[in-house]
């Protein structure tokens, strides 16, 4: 029987980040593993990129949090708790849940956050919303919502995207309801912010006991 063939890799300058990627998993996944999902990785946030600058980088990192949900699905990771925001676009309330739970937890929680329709940019306004909270966005950008991470989440709180988020057994749901902050001013963002940092605080007091 023949061997099948790997995934053709859409852009040759992903070679080199599959071959980073196939060392850092080297004894919990193969090297196709790793190029299945870089490959795959790469079509998902092409299909919704306007700028292709930086796709290369962002499928690269996306397929690494990809197989670090697949790990510790597997049982090959620690058991900290993982929580995962899921909103529409992955451009606002998402990103702003997301941001504002890591800075609060620390190394506490293993935090993710993901779109079922991704825009193609966070929104400047959630950016500064949060830096003046303390909160970091540096390297946040849209991602699609993909079965490994849902699959790892102890926690899927959703953020307005309805019927399209996802549903799997044994998971914890909640469903935060605020407001959306697309093409809103600064000041209604901040209110956005203030109101998903309220349901944090609370949700990290649920945790702690």
């Amino acid at each position: 029987m023949s061997t099948p063939l790997p995934p053709l890799l859409p852009d040759e300058r992903l070679a080199a980040g599959a071959a980073r990627l196939a060392s850092r998993y080297a004894g919990s996944f193969a090297p196709e593993t790793a190029l299945g999902l870089l490959a795959d990785s790469y079509a998902r946030l092409a299909e919704h990129a306007r700028i292709r600058t930086h796709l290369v980088v962002l499928a690269e990192r996306l397929t690494a949090e990809r197989l670090d949900a697949l790990a510790h699905t597997q049982g090959l990771t620690g058991d900290r708790t993982r929580v995962l925001f899921v909103c529409s676009q992955n451009a606002g309330r998402s990103q702003m849940a997301a941001a504002l739970l890591a800075h609060r937890a620390g190394e506490r929680v293993t935090v993710s956050s993901a779109g079922t329709h991704p825009a193609d940019e966070v929104e400047p306004h959630i950016a500064q919303a949060l830096t003046e909270a303390g909160a970091d966005l540096t390297d946040a950008y849209p991602k699609p919502l993909t079965e490994e991470v849902v699959q790892a989440a102890d926690i899927v709180i959703t953020m307005g995207c309805g019927d399209a988020c996802p549903v799997v057994p044994g998971r914890r749901y909640l469903d935060w309801p605020v407001a959306d902050p697309d093409g809103a001013p600064i000041a209604v963002v901040r209110e956005i912010r203030d109101a998903i940092d309220a349901h944090v605080t609370e949700l990290l007091t649920q945790l702690a006991s």
